[in-house]
């Protein structure tokens, strides 16, 4: 029987994080907010598959990302994965734990420094000039930002740009298989498997046509290391998801803020701050919403017992607004500094694409604040049903060009 901390009394109507549609229609971070004062390490159940500890305060979070000799990633990083065995274990570098962690990531990560990215600035530059060009008057913001993975995926992985509407559309599918535009019609779970077939079927080509025409990207050096092809793709598979889904919903976020607070001018004529903005508008997006990691052996989170082989996912869009390590946690401020922020994770598992991800943000926001004076609302905006993806799937707005 799983027991609340000692000393806290459980809120009536406590909210069930597995639940994809308080992601979508509800207020998840009233909810999180609420579990952080009177739950911060609470049991969470899931029908038909056990359940899972949800943690959700920064330091604790923390704790739990970077401690790989106690809480593992070789049972799957998703709550869609709880209850299923992971295929890519071992043979993923998002699946393994030190050190077959660091013998798959390793010479990944010595392309992926910042001084290593920065050579593709001019490309994505290009690429985004390219994106806002046509764009004027209503326009659905999420819709222009769609292809923005592209970007980078481009000259990473040799993606090339009429692939990208299937490839979104299975990349919804993997990590939002319960959203009405992404779910198939036979329901989530067929969806999942779809999304993740046509994925692996699309990346084995991808691989096959590396071997016959190298590019010397990111495909050619994981085809050069020593993996089988199954690893070779599931490790193409884990850069095109960690992209692909996350960054375009950076930019929808904060320009949905910005509108709102009516401060879109005020960001638009500081680009002396840009940097900074960038990590503000990732800490409150966080579009990564948890990862999940499987306990080793018994161990204490929180002050909470928890008994080796449960699940354990950490909420980082709980943890980057902990008002215990930011002030104001929900306002989202250009100036904000420390920002530590958890948006790409933390530990040996700290996002791969962190530098790329920054560089394309700074750029897309330079160019936006330069093309366009003003942004003004025209709907409802709508957010995905997914547990992991926090994210917007529409959002009408009216832009005016400067």
């Amino acid at each position: 029987m799983r027991i609340a901390p000692c000393g806290h009394t459980r809120p009536p109507g406590r909210a069930h994080l597995a639940d994809p549609v308080l992601h979508e229609v509800g207020d998840p971070h009233a909810a999180l907010r609420a579990l952080r004062r009177w739950d911060p390490v609470g049991w969470q159940p899931v029908e038909g598959r056990s359940g899972f500890w949800a943690v959700t305060r920064y330091a604790d979070v923390r704790a739990v990302l970077t401690d790989h000799e106690t809480f593992s990633s070789t049972g799957g990083v998703m709550l869609n994965m709880l209850g299923r065995p992971e295929p890519a274990r071992d043979q993923q570098f998002a699946s393994s734990d030190p050190p077959r962690h660091g013998l798959i990531r390793g010479p990944l990560q010595r392309q992926m420094t910042t001084r290593a990215v920065v050579r593709h600035a001019p490309a994505i530059r290009s690429f985004v000039r390219g994106m806002l060009h046509p764009a004027d008057g209503p326009l659905d913001f999420a819709d222009l930002t769609s292809g923005l993975p592209l970007a980078f995926l481009g000259p990473l992985m040799g993606i090339p740009a009429a692939d990208w509407p299937d490839l979104a559309r299975w990349v919804a599918m993997s990590v939002a298989e319960h959203d009405p535009e992404a779910m198939l019609p036979d329901g989530p779970t067929a969806t999942l498997e779809r999304g993740h077939r046509e994925l692996f079927a699309y990346l084995l080509h991808l691989v096959l046509d590396h071997r016959r025409r190298p590019r010397g990207d990111l495909v050619d050096l994981l085809a050069s290391m020593p993996l089988r092809p199954g690893a070779v793709v599931a490790n193409c598979y884990s850069l095109l998801l960690g992209g692909g889904a996350a960054i375009p919903h950076v930019p929808r976020a904060a320009l949905a803020e910005l509108i709102r607070t009516g401060r879109y001018e005020e960001w638009a004529r500081r680009p002396d701050r840009i940097d900074r903005a960038v990590e503000e508008a990732l800490r409150f997006a966080t579009p990564a919403g948890h990862f999940m990691r499987l306990t080793k052996r018994d161990t204490t989170v929180g002050g909470v017992r928890i008994p080796a082989g449960d699940a354990v996912v950490v909420w980082l869009g709980s943890a980057n607004r902990d008002e215990a390590v930011f002030p104001d946690a929900d306002t989202m401020d250009p100036d904000r500094h420390p920002n530590r922020h958890l948006a790409f994770g933390d530990g040996r598992h700290y996002c791969l694409g962190a530098p790329v991800a920054r560089l394309t943000l700074r750029i897309f926001f330079e160019e936006l604040f330069a093309t366009f004076a003003s942004f003004e609302p025209a709907g409802e905006v709508e957010r995905v049903r997914s547990t992991w993806l926090a994210g917007i799937r529409r959002m009408p707005v009216v832009g005016r060009r400067r």
